[in-house]
């Protein structure tokens, strides 16, 4: 991977699709992760900083405090107008639910309330949402429906994470936003990690074979684990309805 071209084409692609949809404006929410930084970097290179605007949503109590500082850090740093809008109340109306809301249920609803906010904001500003899903997420399902895969447009979604972290040195992105443990945040102590089973680097690995179409014999002989390559083909085969339109009944 060349950062560099890969910087340019997404720069040209992110332009050519807001002058195409009539959008001059674009919205992000920045969670002080990697992801949401390359995306934000890269909306503000491609459409200017007076045109991109940072919602930062971060749950009190589960977001770390370090994270909140890296988010304001980087809006701050590029002059972009932004919003601190933590989600604890608005989460609290749904947690009381008389259908009593179990514990999976209330996570993904925490990133269906930050979708809900970015679209508010687009809706009265006419902005574009820009997602900050990449593609080994999208693969894996790991993301939320209507949630933080919900997106006018995936800036970065073509890009494994691997691909990301080489991007986000070559953006000279902070250091310390780079080597932080990724992590959803839905609920304290979370980590990408420690849900998918393994680092990304590895993930990436299992990832790219199935993509180019290499037996599970073929990925094993490479040294994968047989537990983990297992994991990742039922996540795949489970969640390929995630980055699907809904299906529409024939008559």
């Amino acid at each position: 991977m060349d950062p560099k071209k890969i910087y340019q084409k997404l720069i040209k692609g992110l332009q050519d699709y807001a002058k195409k949809s009539s959008f001059h404006k674009a919205v992000v929410g920045i969670s002080g992760g990697i992801d949401s930084a390359v995306t934000f970097k890269l909306a503000v290179d491609a459409l200017g900083s007076k045109n991109v605007t940072a919602l930062i949503m971060p749950e009190l109590g589960v977001t770390s405090d370090l994270n909140i500082q890296h988010a304001k850090q980087l809006t701050a740093y590029f002059n972009v107008k932004t919003f601190y809008q933590p989600i604890n109340t608005i989460a609290v109306d749904f947690s009381i639910a008389p259908w009593k809301p179990n514990k999976l249920a209330q996570m993904n609803t925490k990133a269906r309330i930050r979708a809900v906010l970015l679209y508010s904001y687009a809706n009265t500003e006419k902005a574009l949402v820009l997602g900050t899903s990449n593609k080994s997420e999208t693969l894996l399902g790991y993301g939320t429906k209507y949630g933080d895969l919900a997106a006018d447009i995936e800036v970065i979604g073509s890009l494994y994470k691997t691909d990301v972290y080489t991007l986000a040195e070559f953006l000279h992105l902070p250091h310390e936003i780079i080597t932080k443990a990724p992590t959803a945040e839905l609920e304290l102590g979370q980590t990408d990690e420690s849900e998918l089973g393994a680092n990304y680097k590895v993930l990436d690995g299992i990832l790219k074979l199935l993509e180019d179409g290499k037996r599970k014999t073929t990925i094993l002989k490479a040294g994968y684990p047989a537990t983990l390559v297992a994991r990742i083909q039922k996540r795949i085969n489970e969640n390929q309805h995630k980055s699907e339109m809904p299906p529409i009944l024939d008559i």
